[in-house]
Formats: structure tokens, sequence, C-alpha cells
């Protein structure tokens, strides 16, 4: 394949790539009372100080780090500190639960220890259907926590047990990424704004 043909497929990928971004964004605009729900819990638990703890697999492990990391720490403004714990980022509590328990119960057991009434548990999910998250999502039911998912394709098994969800409608891996971290910037940018 000579160089000028394959500098053309890539230029048509690269575009094909950038506009079906753009039409998975403008599904967020029919997303805005769900996007605004899930930040108002969020907002409530941390000001009544409560702690909200985050949860994922893979990408989604980042975005939930992003997203306590965010609240931790700050978005934009200086602002006080807020609690949350990125449960995925625990790597002796995950290898040692894993180990002694199962790869299913990495999250579960970690909300069963740190999760309180009035805790929010965030799982963010492209499937909806990682038996690691539904587990958590089970713990936290039972011991009164509300959760909140970030989800993908049609919600999963997940979408069954979460109290709130901005569920992205696409098959696609990476465009669920990409919005849920637009998402994660929505929620810390209107947190900013009262905090």
């Amino acid at each position: 394949m000579s160089k000028i043909i394959l500098d053309e497929l890539r230029e048509s990928r690269i575009i094909k790539e950038i506009e079906e971004h753009i039409e998975t964004s403008n599904l967020l605009k029919e997303k805005i009372y769900d996007i605004k729900s899930i930040t108002n819990i969020i907002i409530d638990a941390l000001i009544n100080k409560n702690k909200i703890l985050t949860c994922g697999n893979g990408g989604s492990a980042s975005d939930s780090s992003h997203l306590s990391s965010e609240i931790v720490g700050r978005y934009q403004k200086n602002r006080n500190a807020y609690p949350s714990i990125n449960l995925a980022s625990e790597t002796s509590a995950l290898t040692a639960i894993g180990n002694d328990y199962g790869f299913d119960s990495i999250f579960s057991r970690q909300v069963e220890a740190l999760g309180n009434p009035g805790d929010i548990l965030v799982v963010i999910s492209t499937s909806g259907n990682s038996k690691n998250l539904i587990n958590a999502a089970i713990s936290a039911k039972n011991k009164g926590l509300k959760v909140l998912g970030l989800l993908g394709r049609n919600g999963g098994e997940l979408l069954k047990l979460v109290d709130q969800n901005v569920t992205i409608n696409s098959n696609r891996t990476c465009r669920i990424q990409e919005m849920h971290s637009i998402i994660i910037h929505i929620i810390c940018e209107l947190f900013d704004e009262i905090a």
C-alpha cells in the first residue's frame, strides 16, 4: 500500500473518530436532568459531611480515580478538601481481597468496611455487567448508601441497582469513557460553584 493511500486512510479514520465523538457528545444534551440529579446527590452528601466512594474496572477505574481526586484535591477553584475514596486504587486491599475472597469481592468488601449510611457509592462501568461492581452496589444498598452509576450501552445489570444514573447509549467503550470524563468534569464544575 502506498504512503499516499495509507495517509488518506488514516486521515479518513481520524475524521470518522472525531465525528463520532461529536455525535455522542450531542447525546449528553438529552441527559441534563440525570447529570443534574447525580451532581445534586453528590453535593448534598459532601455538604452533609458524608464521603463519596468510587469504583470501576480498567479505564473506568481511572475515571473513578479522577472523580475522587478532584473531590479531595480541587478542580479549578481553591476550596476546602472533601472526603472521597477510590476503591480501585488500594492495591494491597485489592490483591488481598482478590486472593482471599475472589475478584468479584474486591469492591464490596471495601464498601462493607468503609461505607456508612449517608455516603455515596459511584460505580462507573461501560457495560453495567461487572460482577464486582454489582456486588459493590448490593453491599452499598445493604449498608444504607445511595448508589449512583455512570454507565454505558443499556446500563446492564447495574441499572436495576442504582438510585440515579447517566447511561451513555453507545456500543463503543471509548465513546462511553469520553462521555463519562465530560460528566465528571461537569460534576466538579458545579461542585466548585457552591463549595
